[in-house]
């Protein structure tokens, strides 16, 4: 079932945005416009009309969320008794492709995580054929549509579903890479997350400093 609305918080790249529930949850995303069908329906529907969450199998984690100042970079905060991740989301955009990027980060102790990635298309009513190419990223096609993931984390499928299961200590990351991209295009290059999460950052705050806001209240 969804969250409240208010539990959503929003990543983008000016062309779409994706809505990130304070579970981990992405419910909501169209690819790649905002005017495209959706990938993630979740909001709408089910688990089954397409999402994607990363959060730890504790159920009881304690949640906090902000946003990197200045930028639209989230970053959920998971804290339990055995350890802390955070997790931090942005997206981005290159010729003919968009990246959903997704990194795990351990903070504290090790905590145990999942990850389950319902690919959906057309709000979840087309189902992708899904298979791992040679340079180990898994591919998911249905019609038009293209998605790759990359990640270091360990993957298998359940009940048309991609699952995960890992754990992160102190200091370690787990990156994850969502690519979509028209099928009928050559597969795109791998980017690395970490370097998406800085420029992404660096471009977002740059931005945002050239807004300038005095403080005061509209005029009457």
């Amino acid at each position: 079932m969804a969250l409240r609305i208010e539990d959503y918080a929003v990543i983008g790249n000016r062309e779409t945005m994706a809505l990130v529930g304070r579970d981990g949850s992405i419910d909501w995303l169209c690819l790649p416009r905002f005017d495209s069908p959706a990938c993630f329906a979740a909001l709408l529907g089910t688990a089954e009309n397409g999402r994607w969450r990363i959060a730890p199998c504790h159920p009881a984690a304690r949640v906090t969320r902000r946003y990197r100042p200045g930028t639209l970079v989230l970053e959920t905060r998971f804290e339990g008794p055995e350890g802390a991740v955070t997790l931090v989301d942005c997206m981005h955009r290159r010729d003919g492709a968009t990246d959903i990027v997704r990194v795990v980060r351990g903070e504290r102790g090790r905590m145990k995580m999942h990850a389950d990635l319902a690919m959906r298309f057309d709000y979840g009513r087309d189902i992708p054929w899904v298979s791992r190419i040679g340079d180990g990223r898994l591919r998911a096609i249905a019609g038009p549509d293209r998605l790759l993931l990359d990640t270091t984390a360990p993957l298998r499928g359940e009940r048309m579903t991609t699952v995960s299961e890992f754990e992160v200590a102190a200091g370690e990351t787990v990156p994850f890479v969502l690519t979509w991209t028209p099928s009928y295009r050559p597969l795109p290059a791998k980017v690395a997350a970490e370097a998406v999460l800085t420029a992404e950052t660096d471009e977002w705050q740059a931005w945002s400093a050239r807004g300038k806001t005095s403080g005061n209240g509209p005029r009457r």
